[in-house]
């Protein structure tokens, strides 16, 4: 729990820092380079998509497995990322982040095979949808400038995919060396037991935000 709720606090910020938040809140102009970089950022250091990730290709064995999963999570999360900013399309942050944990929390109860409501190529790409929704309403936040916005988003989305694909190659890396162990099995029912603790307290605390707020 005590593991799960530290990931949780240092993805609040859905994975803007401060001092990034103030750069894109004054940038103007296309700044392809820094939008692509903080795109990358974000997705390196953004806890809640790893969390989800981890959970997708815990049992991928094979790497043209991940590329697809790991494909319709990244299309999901490119068109609810890009649609929210240009369109202004604003979904309340609390809702939806709570909706990320219980992505998490899902994505854990399917890997402990307790629960399948969904096709798990639908669900990747659905989820996705909802992990976009929530930069997207972190980004509107910062009421970014109009000048070059397109292509400044265009250049952090690529950032994003960018970050995505090293944080996987080093996350599949370390799940293939696990899955040589002969203990997997119980490390595997344990590792995704915590990954479901960590997507129920990232729901609690923004159930409790919302009703707060």
């Amino acid at each position: 729990m005590l593991v799960g709720l530290c990931m949780v606090l240092q993805a609040h910020a859905h994975g803007v820092a401060a001092q990034d938040q103030g750069f894109l809140a004054g940038a103007a102009g296309i700044n392809l380079g820094p939008f692509i970089y903080l795109g990358a950022k974000h997705m390196v250091t953004g806890y809640d998509h790893l969390l989800y990730l981890v959970g997708v290709i815990f049992f991928l064995g094979k790497l043209r497995d991940v590329v697809t999963f790991v494909s319709l999570f990244a299309l999901g999360h490119s068109i609810t990322l890009l649609a929210g900013v240009l369109s202004g399309i604003n979904v309340n942050p609390y809702v939806i982040d709570a909706i990320i944990g219980l992505s998490v929390c899902y994505k854990a109860l399917e890997n402990l095979h307790f629960i399948r409501l969904f096709n798990p190529k639908i669900a990747v790409f659905g989820f996705g949808l909802a992990h976009g929704f929530g930069l997207s309403s972190k980004l509107q936040d910062l009421a970014l400038s109009t000048d070059g916005l397109i292509a400044n988003m265009l250049a952090f989305n690529l950032g994003v995919e960018l970050g995505q694909v090293i944080a996987l190659t080093v996350l599949f890396a370390a799940l293939a060396s696990l899955r040589t162990r002969p203990n997997f099995p119980s490390l595997s029912t344990n590792a995704n037991i915590l990954l479901f603790t960590a997507g129920l307290v990232m729901f609690g605390l923004q159930a409790v935000g919302y009703f707060t707020s």
